[in-house]
């Protein structure tokens, strides 16, 4: 087995991510907020924008969650899964459900995870289907990992639909306007919209989710996608939520969207939203051990 791949390693490297997705925010988010402070002039707005950044250096200096709602954990996997690669994903998907249980005791994480009928709580982070891990190969030498820690205040917002094909690109943008437009507050704004559009119902709400991963200004390749997330982004942004309600001129860190091909009788587009605090964490795990951590500067752990 490369010694890089080593489970042990993989277990570590979660339990860092989650610690440093819950206690400082990834550079691109963190700029995206400064710039906003700085160019917002409502003084309500702008207050609540300050605050948020306080906050953030609070939590980074005592090594804190920077918000009480910890989430559950959404984990990204890529890596060059091919049938002889040295660790099974079921291995990989039990060691990142391990170093879930230990984040929870260690950092600590909020026990978020409940029986969807009796609301009993596992206590632990864990339950079923939970952590969610999706993987993705790739042709990479390496596994990078990437872990998202999802509150429920923004993952109540979601929202999907299936619609006519003639609705068109005019009715996908009546449905993303109608989705924040109604979630209004409630997500704690500024927020970032993951926007799946295509494939099939349960497709379109991954894609969305997998949006949210992407670093904050990247566009799709897809040039018809990449058009619509800055014709969206544009025309959302002045709606006039403002950062937590408050109005100003500001609302979106960010617009996503990933595309799928749908039936010819079929359009499904769903909307995932991420609030302010758009905690991710990614790391790059190498075959010779070495652990590069891609979003943050530091780690306090592994690598």
């Amino acid at each position: 087995m490369a010694e890089g791949f080593n489970i042990k390693i993989i277990e570590q490297t979660a339990v860092e991510l989650l610690r440093m997705a819950v206690t400082s925010l990834p550079e691109d988010v963190v700029a995206a907020l400064r710039r906003m402070h700085d160019e917002e002039t409502e003084p309500a707005p702008k207050m609540q924008l300050a605050a948020i950044l306080e906050n953030l250096k609070l939590a980074e200096e005592s090594g804190t969650p920077l918000c009480q709602d910890t989430g559950i954990h959404v984990f990204f996997v890529r890596g060059p899964f091919h049938p002889n690669f040295p660790v099974r994903l079921g291995d990989i998907e039990e060691a990142i459900r391990r170093g879930v249980e230990r984040a929870t005791k260690e950092i600590p994480l909020r026990p978020n995870a409940v029986h969807p009928l009796t609301r009993k709580n596992s206590g632990t982070n864990l339950g079923a289907h939970l952590p969610c891990v999706l993987f993705e190969p790739s042709d990479e030498n390496f596994i990078e990992l990437t872990a998202m820690p999802k509150g429920a205040g923004s993952e109540n917002m979601s929202a999907m639909a299936m619609l006519t094909p003639s609705a068109g690109e005019r009715g996908v943008k009546k449905f993303v306007f109608d989705t924040l437009l109604r979630a209004g507050s409630n997500p704690c704004p500024p927020v970032v919209l993951g926007v799946g559009i295509g494939g099939s119902a349960d497709l379109s709400l991954a894609l969305a989710k997998r949006a949210l991963f992407r670093p904050l200004g990247s566009r799709n390749p897809d040039p018809e996608a990449a058009r619509l997330e800055e014709e969206l982004f544009d025309a959302l942004n002045g709606i006039g939520i403002g950062p937590m309600g408050l109005g100003g001129r500001s609302t979106l860190l960010g617009l996503h969207i990933e595309l799928a091909h749908c039936h010819t009788a079929s359009l499904p587009v769903a909307v995932n939203i991420q609030c302010w605090a758009a905690r991710r964490a990614t790391a790059r795990i190498h075959p010779d051990a070495r652990v590069e951590w891609l979003t943050h500067k530091k780690s306090r752990g592994v690598g």
